[in-house]
């Protein structure tokens, strides 16, 4: 078996200078002038929302359904690289880089906010603050966090890990298509698109930032004495940008591996905690009714607009998580497809998709449950909270529970870890995709990206906070948008291409054995008869006088 794989350096092309001079000076824009860029950032929000609101809310749905079709197609037994490769690590190790890449910070920062918040503001003709609310906000706090968003990032990863390990071309986004037009993606079309998905992936990853600051802030001033301000955010960014950068020294196999074990760990430990110290029995309830609704509405969720309503309530919620994924996508993505060499379509997809949804379902039945029950139970007040700071929420259900202060303490950690590796799995996914696709970046170049995402985060933190950071994702989302139903169409025909020879392959292996079968059975055939014939010439030759003796006889002088 192969297990081995050449992880090249390459040096920074021209895809490198144009995204991070555009990067660079979207953060001298904020910094100099906060408040032209708010309006600038608002207006186009309002477009993209009101324009392709519909359009965002399709194709997701789209590529939720390609990729169940993934998993059940012939294309499934495709294995991402050569026939005699298998994967490079075991199958916990696997998925526990996956959350750790950025993911995980979505389910900490979400997990109770999302609920307790669609609670009193839940979507259209559902009462705020009923048990129907309740149920709501707790299936779409799962649908927000589920399939869908594995569907987006697998789709991405999957494209890119064909054309990696099947078709050895570089880790780019343009890799998808020039293994269709060939020298044609050379030129500046193949690097526009990758300077488009650079500059989506540079705004998706700088909003998972802002959410791990905000998050952390609040979390800080719940155990120690200091505010959850600007200022604080802004330091714990500047930390994380250091440590992570010590991380990104490592590289892949040591600094995110190691760090994404222990994140699993404590993630596990947490979600352990919250399930059996909080009101375990109404958690167990809530998950077979969330499932359960889950499955039944997610085609309806899928696919509800509302034209005869001025609700913004779709843009500010789901149309923002969609947009957020997918400009997050080509991040998440590379990282997936370079942890994924030597298996299948099918246990990649399967891998991708289907078991961090149920983790999904899980953990936000889990958490959001113990917040609403707090709320509605317990009237502690949370959602009022909530609703002003939602990077509060996690910390303000732990300090409502036994062991509020180690849960607390257990929880910052977890989210400074995940903070951590995404920053440095988003460093090295940058560092990828700006040095032409060489799997193994300079530390220079990891070193540059994540200055200017972390620059990136704050300047959206000091313009927008929360909103500023929505507002990042949905403007980029849109050119990356495009260029992935490009991609997925391009992998389709590849994907064909391969399966037709896979079977021309088996069908002539099945012609030659079935050739060399006969061959075998008539060579056994003639051989038997052969082998008796000679039997038979012995039998007759010992059996028959010699001519010897004939001659004997005849010249016997005592006949005579």
């Amino acid at each position: 078996m192969a297990n081995h794989y050449t992880y090249e350096t390459k040096r920074p092309n021209i895809v490198f200078a144009i995204s991070a001079v555009l990067v660079a000076s979207f953060v001298l824009w904020g910094a100099l002038s906060p408040g032209s860029l708010e309006t600038a950032a608002n207006t186009a929000l309002d477009f993209m929302i009101e324009t392709f609101g519909w359009y965002y809310m399709i194709i997701t749905a789209i590529f939720v359904a390609l990729s169940l079709f993934l998993v059940v197609s012939p294309f499934g037994k495709i294995r991402l690289g050569k026939s005699d490769d298998r994967p490079e690590y075991n199958y916990p190790t696997w998925v526990g880089m996956i959350f750790a890449a950025g993911i995980g910070v979505g389910f900490v920062f979400w997990g109770v906010a999302e609920p307790v918040l669609y609670f009193d503001d839940p979507p259209d003709n559902i009462a705020p603050g009923t048990d129907q609310s309740a149920i709501v906000g707790l299936r779409y706090g799962v649908f927000h966090w589920s399939l869908h968003v594995w569907a987006i990032f697998g789709l991405v990863g999957l494209v890119l890990a064909y054309v990696q390990f099947r078709k050895n071309q570089p880790a780019l986004i343009s890799s998808a298509f020039s293994t269709l037009f060939g020298k044609q993606m050379q030129g500046w079309a193949g690097k526009s698109i990758d300077i488009f998905a650079v500059i989506a992936t540079a705004m998706g990853v700088a909003t998972t930032f802002g959410l791990s600051a905000l998050q952390m802030s609040g979390g800080l001033s719940y155990i120690s004495p200091l505010e959850n301000n600007f200022l604080t955010q802004f330091t714990i960014i500047a930390i994380v940008t250091v440590l992570f950068m010590v991380s990104a020294a490592t590289g892949v196999n040591r600094g995110i591996k190691y760090l994404s074990n222990v994140n699993l760990v404590l993630a596990s430990i947490l979600l352990l905690f919250v399930i059996f110290v909080g009101p375990t029995l109404f958690i167990a309830d809530n998950f077979v009714q969330v499932l359960g609704g889950y499955i039944a509405n997610i085609i309806p969720m899928s696919l509800q607009m509302t034209p005869y309503s001025d609700s913004d309530w779709l843009g500010n919620n789901t149309i923002f998580f969609w947009a957020w994924h997918m400009s997050w996508a080509p991040f998440i993505g590379l990282f997936i497809a370079r942890i994924s060499r030597g298996r299948t379509v099918r246990e990649f997809m399967m891998g991708v998709l289907l078991l961090p949804s149920l983790v999904g379902v899980i953990w936000f039945t889990a958490f959001g449950s113990t917040g609403l029950h707090q709320e509605i139970f317990g009237g502690t007040g949370i959602s009022s909270i909530v609703a002003e700071s939602p990077e509060v929420a996690l910390f303000d259900m732990l300090s409502n529970m036994p062991l509020a202060f180690i849960s607390s303490v257990l929880a910052f950690i977890l989210i400074g870890i995940f903070f951590i590796t995404s920053a440095d799995s988003a460093s090295y996914v940058l560092g990828v995709m700006t040095s032409q696709g060489g799997l193994k970046p300079m530390i220079s170049i990891k070193f540059i990206w994540g200055v200017l995402i972390a620059g990136t985060a704050s300047v959206l933190l000091l313009t927008g906070g929360l909103e500023g950071l929505q507002t990042a994702a949905i403007v980029s989302a849109l050119p990356f948008s495009f260029i992935m139903l490009g991609m997925l169409a391009c992998m389709l025909i590849l994907m064909t291409r391969d399966l037709k020879e896979i079977r021309e392959q088996a069908k002539e292996t099945e012609r030659n054995e079935i050739k060399q079968d006969l061959r075998d059975e008539l060579y056994d055939d003639l051989k038997e008869e052969v082998y008796e014939e000679i039997r038979n010439d012995i039998s007759e030759t010992k059996s028959a006088p010699s001519v010897e003796e004939n001659d004997t006889d005849d010249h016997n002088p005592k006949k005579e």
